[in-house]
Order: C-alpha cells, then sequence, then structure tokens
C-alpha cells in the first residue's frame, strides 16, 4: 500500500531522498580531520569564514562531496539503463566487467602517461584522462555483451560471461601493477577498490559536463527504455530501430561508467542497488526511474564516503568496500531469486 501510495507521488520520493543528500552533505563538511562546527560551516559557505575554513571546506570538502554525488548519480543511471538494455535486472557496470575495464585503461593511461600509476596530474591528462576509462569500458562491454549473445543472450548467461571479462581484466591490472613500486601498488589497489582519490574542483569540472549532457539524454529518450523492457518483439513491433538505440544506451551506460570510475575508483553495486529501489519508490517508467536513481546513487556514495572517512581515525575506508558490503549480500539475494 506504501508503495503504491508513492508511486503515484513520485515528486515526495524524490524530495525527501534530495533532502537526504544535503543533510548527508553537510554533515560530511562539519567532519574530517580539522573539524567544523555547523556555525563556522554556515558561516564559510556564506562568505564569513576564515582563512582556514575557507581552505578547509573550499578545496578539500566541498569538491570531495561534489564528486561524490556525481559518481554516485552517474553509475547509477548507467545500471539502470543495463538493466532496461539487457532486460536484466541483474545488469550492473561493476558486475558485468564495464568497471574493471574503465580501471585498466585509467591505471594503463597514467603508467603511460607518468611512468607512475599514482603521478601527479597536469591539467591537460586530468581532462583526458576520462577518455581512457571510457575506450577500457567500452572494450570490456563489447567483450562482454558479443560473448554473451552467442547462443541467445539470457539474463543468467550476461552476468557469468560478465564475471569472467571482469576477472579478465582485474588480471590485466594485477599485470601492470606488478610494474610498479611498493607505494604504486597500495595506492592503486586502494583506488580500484573504491576510492574518491581526487578531490579538486578540477576533476569536479572533467566529470560534471558528461553527466550533464548524458543524463538529460537519457531522461528524454526514456520511452525507449520502457519499450525495450517490454521484450525485443514488442519492441520491433512498436517500431523501434533496436540495434542502433540499444547502441546508444549502451553508449551512454558505458560513457558515465568509464568517467565516474576515472576519479572513483572501481565502486561496484550502485548501478544496482540504485535502480532496484527507485522502482520501489516510483515504478518502473524510465522518465521517473532514472532520475529517482540518480539521486539514490548520489545518496549511497555520499553516505558511504562520510563513514568511510570518520569511521577510523587514523585510516580512511575505501567507499567501495562499504558499498560491497551492502550490495554483494543483496546481489546474492537477486541472483537466487531469479534462480
Amino acid at each position: 500500500m506504501m508503495t503504491s501510495a508513492v508511486n503515484r507521488r513520485p515528486g515526495y520520493a524524490m524530495l525527501i531522498v534530495l533532502i537526504g543528500i544535503i543533510g548527508t552533505a553537510f554533515v560530511s563538511l562539519n567532519l574530517g580531520a580539522s573539524r567544523l562546527n555547523p556555525l563556522e560551516v554556515i558561516q564559510t559557505l556564506v562568505g564569513l569564514g576564515t582563512a582556514k575554513s575557507n581552505l578547509v571546506l573550499f578545496e578539500f570538502r566541498l569538491p570531495r562531496i561534489v564528486l561524490a554525488i556525481l559518481i554516485g548519480a552517474g553509475l547509477a543511471v548507467a545500471g539502470a539503463i543495463l538493466q532496461a538494455v539487457s532486460e536484466n535486472d541483474l545488469a550492473e557496470p561493476g558486475i558485468i566487467g564495464i568497471n574493471a575495464g574503465a580501471g585498466f585503461g585509467v591505471v594503463l593511461y597514467l603508467l603511460v602517461a607518468n611512468g607512475s600509476a599514482t603521478g601527479t596530474l597536469s591539467m591537460l591528462q586530468a581532462f583526458t584522462m576520462p577518455f581512457a576509462a571510457i575506450v577500457g569500458a567500452l572494450l570490456a562491454a563489447t567483450c562482454t555483451y558479443v560473448l554473451a549473445s552467442r547462443g541467445g543472450l539470457s539474463p543468467i548467461r550476461l552476468i557469468l560471461i560478465g564475471v569472467a571479462v571482469n576477472a579478465a581484466f582485474n588480471a590485466l591490472l594485477i599485470f601492470i601493477q606488478m610494474r610498479l613500486d611498493d607505494y604504486g601498488i597500495t595506492a592503486a589497489t586502494v583506488w580500484l577498490s573504491g576510492s574518491i582519490w581526487v578531490s579538486n574542483w578540477t576533476f569536479v569540472w572533467t566529470t560534471l559536463p558528461w553527466l550533464l549532457v548524458l543524463i538529460p539524454l537519457a531522461v528524454y529518450q526514456a520511452k525507449k527504455l520502457d519499450v525495450m523492457r517490454l521484450g525485443e518483439l514488442t519492441a520491433v513491433g512498436l517500431g523501434v530501430a533496436l540495434q542502433r538505440e540499444r547502441k546508444l544506451f549502451l553508449g551512454i551506460a558505458v560513457i558515465l561508467t568509464g568517467v565516474c570510475v576515472a576519479v572513483g575508483g572501481g565502486i561496484a553495486f550502485v548501478g544496482l542497488i540504485g535502480p532496484h529501489l527507485a522502482r520501489r519508490f516510483v515504478g518502473v517508467a524510465h522518465r521517473k526511474l532514472i532520475p529517482m536513481s540518480m539521486l539514490i546513487g548520489a545518496l549511497l556514495v555520499l553516505l558511504a564516503d562520510t563513514l568511510g572517512k570518520n569511521l577510523m581515525d587514523a585510516k580512511e575506508i575505501p567507499v567501495g568496500l562499504l558499498i560491497a558490503l551492502l550490495g554483494a549480500p543483496y546481489f546474492i539475494y537477486l541472483l537466487m531469486r531469479a534462480r
């Protein structure tokens, strides 16, 4: 009964999640190695802060919060698109190998550009790095779908092939890591487990334009995703150019994933959890599902990042590990239901 009521008023559900994002962001601004009380945060945000509070908020915490929101939004929308295109509610960028492919592209790019996977990036490298991630993500997605399509594309076949492709690209990543020094190996491992490794405005501006273009495009084309969910025969019968639209939406999902992995590492399960929770609140129509998935994904990553930075005083827990603690059992539950 509650779900039906929410489905009739999706705006209320979106508003609640949006308030959750704003509240979590405000709490995150207060917490950290250099703690600021709420009054100091408010004063700094309105231009009345000290030099120290301005540095802490505007140069360190705020860009990281914005990146966490962008990463969560992008990965959740990518997951919603992949689930519609593949007609498989278990599809998710991290599970079917796209995250690993993007990570491979980034680490290889950094190794070639800097001779290290942890070197400081120039402005040009920061803006070109997402392209390396997109190429890696596209390669992994192509491998998964080509192999899974042979003999008929079934939901379980897609997942199994995706797991294999994911393992293959992770093996390539390990091979690259063997060329790094001890510090490089440790840093690359932490990043690949899902860590927002860069927290400055340069990387916000390298990420934001992609999402501002691709997410509205996905919402604009949302009715075609609704038709795809009805099955191949129905979609063709309704006049949808299925192969062309699949390539378009797969391209959107792959690019979103690549850009997000470039700045956030291999954060998995956001693209699984976000759309599944969104369906419970707003139903299956993608015109509502995509924005709701975006908000839930943003809240999930932001909350995980806030907890990861503050649960342990001396060390930071990668975002991907915290989300995996929730996502892995949820994925197993869905897999068992799918039989």
